[in-house]
C-alpha cells in the first residue's frame, strides 16, 4: 500500500471528523460538554455506544485471537448481554435519579468525600491507561505503514494523534463525541463487512459456501465446557463478561456519559439493550473475519509455525513474521488483496482509535474537573470552562507520554491485556458501588482508599501464585469478581450501620 493512499485516507477521515466536530459544537457550554444537553436520541445512542465499546484494540486483536482463542470470546459476549441488564434496570435509573454528571458523585453522597475522589482517581488512572494503550495500537500500525518510511521518530506520530484528538474534542465534549463515535460504528462495521466481501470474492466463493467453511472450521469452536483450569472455560468467561461490562461501561465515565445524554431513563435503557444486540453481532462479524483470514491464508500455502506465527513478504520483498494483533493489517495491506482492502483496513482502524481517544479524553477531562478539582457547584462557569479547558490540555499531553512509554513494550495481546488491567483497576470500583448499593452501612472514611490499593495489591499476589497455591488453578479475567469481593468484605469491616 502506497505512502500516497495511507496519506489521502487519513486526511480524508480527519477531515470528516473534524466537520462532524464542528457541526456538533456549534452553541456549546459547559453543559453540552460534560452532558451532551441531555437530549441524545435513543437510536443515534445506540449505535454510538457500539462504536464506544470496541476501540482500536477490537479492530486489530478479536480477528488474530481466533487462532489460539477460536470462538470462545463469545461466551464473555453473553456475560455483557446479562451485564447490560444490570446496568440498564439498576444503574442507568440510580444514576438518572441523582441527576449526577459524573458517575462518582454517588460515591460522595453514599460514602462521602474519600470514596468520591478515590473512585475518582481508579477511574482516572483505568482510563488513562487502557485508552492510551488502545490509542498506542493504531500508532504502531501507522508507524509502520507509513511513519517509517519517512524515518519520522515514533515520538512524533504520537504527538500528531493526540493533537489532533485534543482539538476536535475540544470545545463539543459528550455532544461531538456521540456524533463521532457514531461515525465511528458505521466505518467500522462497513469495513469489516467489505473485507469479508474482498477475501469471499478472492476465494472464489459463495456466501453460503464461505459461511460453511467458517462453521466447520476448527477454530469457530465456541463452548468451552470441559477443563475449568482452562482460561477459555465457559463459566470463567460468562461469570467474567458479566462483571467486566458492568465495571468498565456501567462504571466507567467515559461509557456511560453517551447513555446518560439520552432525554430519560427508558430512552437509555433502550439504547443500552439495542447496542448490546448489535455489538454481539458486530463481535461475531469480526470472529468470523478472524477465521476467512486464516482460510485465505491455507489458500496461498501459508500456514502457521508451531508459535503461531505466519511467515509473509512485506511490500519491500522481506520476509516477516506476522502474529495476533498484525495479522488484519499485513493480510488487508500486504498479502495479495486489492488495494482497496487496505484503504477500508485503515479507514475502519483510525476511525475506531481517533474516536475511542476523544471519547476517553473527554470522559477523562469531565473527571478531573468535576471529582477531583471538585469544580462544579461554587465556580462560576467562566472558571469551569477555563478549568476544564486545562485539564484538556494536560490530560492529552499524558496520555501522549503513555502512548511513547507503551512504545518500548510489544504489542502481542493487547485486547488481554486491556482486560487483565481493568480486572485490577475496576475491581475496587465495583466492590464500592456494589456495597453502597446493597447495604446501608457507613464505612469509615480512611478506609476506603486504603482497602482500594491493598484489595488489588492482594489480587496480583494470589493471580502470581494460584497455581501453586489452588492446585494448578489459573486466573483469567474473573480475578476481577475476587478484587471486588475483598474491597466488599473490607468495606463491611470497617463500617458500622447506619443509624440515620
Amino acid at each position: 500500500m502506497s505512502a500516497t493512499a495511507i496519506i489521502l485516507t487519513i486526511a480524508a477521515y480527519i477531515a470528516l471528523l473534524f466537520i462532524v466536530a464542528h457541526l456538533s459544537a456549534r452553541h456549546s457550554d459547559n453543559r453540552t460538554f460534560f452532558t451532551g444537553g441531555r437530549n441524545t436520541h435513543r437510536i443515534v445512542a445506540a449505535i454510538a455506544m457500539v462504536g464506544a465499546a470496541m476501540s482500536g484494540v477490537t479492530y486489530i486483536s478479536v480477528p488474530g485471537s481466533v487462532l489460539t482463542d477460536h470462538f470462545s470470546y463469545l461466551q464473555t459476549t453473553l456475560g455483557f448481554f446479562v451485564g447490560y441488564l444490570i446496568i440498564a434496570f439498576v444503574l442507568v435509573p440510580l444514576y438518572y435519579r441523582l441527576g449526577v454528571v459524573s458517575l462518582y458523585e454517588y460515591l460522595d453522597r453514599r460514602f462521602g468525600i474519600a470514596a468520591h475522589r478515590t473512585g475518582a482517581w481508579f477511574f482516572v488512572i483505568s482510563k488513562l491507561l487502557s485508552a492510551s494503550l488502545r490509542a498506542y495500537v493504531v500508532c504502531i500500525v501507522l508507524q509502520s505503514l507509513l511513519f517509517d518510511r519517512y524515518d519520522i521518530p515514533f515520538e512524533v506520530n504520537a504527538f500528531v494523534m493526540m493533537s489532533l484528538v485534543g482539538l476536535y474534542t475540544w470545545r463539543g465534549g459528550v455532544k461531538t463525541v456521540v456524533w463521532t463515535e457514531m461515525l465511528k460504528t458505521i466505518l467500522m462495521v462497513g469495513s469489516i463487512v467489505i473485507c469479508i466481501v474482498f477475501i469471499i470474492s478472492n476465494l472464489d466463493m459463495s456466501f453460503g459456501d464461505a459461511m460453511g467453511a467458517i462453521a466447520n472450521h476448527d477454530y469457530s469452536e465456541t463452548l468451552f465446557l470441559d477443563d475449568p483450569m482452562d482460561g477459555r472455560y465457559f463459566w470463567k468467561q460468562f461469570l467474567a463478561g458479566i462483571f467486566l461490562v458492568v465495571a468498565m461501561t456501567g462504571l466507567d465515565q467515559d461509557m456511560m456519559q453517551t447513555a446518560l445524554s439520552c432525554r430519560n431513563v427508558k430512552e437509555s435503557q433502550r439504547g443500552l439493550l439495542l447496542s448490546i444486540v448489535v455489538q454481539m453481532f458486530v463481535i461475531l462479524l469480526f470472529l468470523a473475519l478472524g477465521v476467512l483470514f486464516y482460510i485465505y491464508l491455507s489458500s496461498r500455502g501459508i500456514v502457521p509455525s508451531a508459535d503461531g506465527g505466519f511467515p509473509l513478504i512485506d511490500a519491500s520483498g522481506e520476509a516477516v513474521v506476522v502474529r495476533g494483533d498484525d495479522l488484519f493489517g499485513y493480510v488487508t495491506t500486504e498479502a495479495g488483496l486489492p488495494l482497496m482492502a487496505g484503504i477500508i483496513f485503515l479507514l475502519g482502524l483510525v476511525a475506531s482509535t481517533y474516536s475511542s481517544a476523544g471519547s476517553a479524553l473527554t470522559a477523562l477531562t469531565t473527571s478531573f474537573t468535576l471529582d477531583i478539582l471538585r469544580g462544579r457547584k461554587t465556580w462560576s462557569e467562566v472558571k469551569i470552562a477555563r478549568t476544564r479547558r486545562m485539564a484538556h490540555l494536560l490530560i492529552a499531553a499524558t496520555m501522549m507520554l503513555i502512548i511513547i512509554t507503551f512504545g518500548k513494550w510489544s504489542s502481542m495481546g493487547v485486547i488481554t491485556l486491556v482486560f487483565t488491567m481493568a480486572s485490577y483497576t475496576y475491581g475496587p470500583l465495583l466492590g464500592m458501588f456494589t456495597f453502597g448499593l446493597t447495604t446501608k452501612r457507613r464505612v469509615r472514611g480512611w478506609a476506603i482508599p486504603t482497602l482500594a490499593v491493598a484489595a488489588p495489591t492482594l489480587c496480583y499476589v494470589l493471580a502470581s501464585h494460584s497455581e501453586e497455591w489452588l492446585a494448578g488453578y489459573s486466573f483469567s479475567y474473573e480475578i476481577l469478581i475476587v478484587n471486588a469481593a475483598i474491597m466488599f468484605v473490607g468495606m463491611w469491616i470497617f463500617s458500622r450501620r447506619n443509624v440515620a
